[in-house]
């Protein structure tokens, strides 16, 4: 029985365990690279969406802000939202500091210098945008719409 050559059966179960734990580690870094590379991808999606909608609010022609919302006027550009992929959503925060549901942006008369809404249009508008995808919020977009 001396001359017989081939492994003992501790060696081959040690070699079963040791190939499970590197099975275990590498399912796992691909399990979390995986989940890295779909918030990437969620993230830069959300960024251009935020972005081109963002330029297409800032092509339209300037509305004077009016009316009385409960917290003072703001602007509302009708329709102006772009066509989104399936799975997200763009709201605008209004002057309230609300996601406005509607196929709405809102455009809110600003004061650079305080930093605060004002009581009327003085020429200058923020346009808060608000990028969701499957009901979580993802990027939130700030900008500024000037009258020329």
């Amino acid at each position: 029985m001396k001359s017989e050559k081939g492994f003992s059966l501790a060696e081959v179960m040690l070699a079963i365990a040791l190939l499970g734990v590197v099975s275990v580690a590498f399912l796992g870094a691909m399990s979390t690279a995986s989940k890295a590379i779909f918030i990437a991808d969620e993230q830069a999606t959300a960024e251009s969406l935020a972005r081109s909608q963002m330029e297409y609010v800032k092509s339209l022609a300037y509305i004077t802000a009016a009316g009385s919302p409960p917290s003072g006027p703001q602007a509302v550009y009708n329709g102006a939202k772009i066509s989104v992929p399936s799975g997200y959503e763009i709201r605008s925060i209004n002057r309230a500091g609300n996601e406005d549901t509607s196929a709405n942006i809102i455009g809110v008369p600003w004061n650079s210098q305080s930093g605060l809404p004002l009581g009327t249009d003085g020429g200058l508008q923020r346009v808060k945008l608000v990028i969701k995808h499957i009901d979580k919020q993802v990027l939130t977009l700030e900008g500024f719409k000037v009258k020329r």
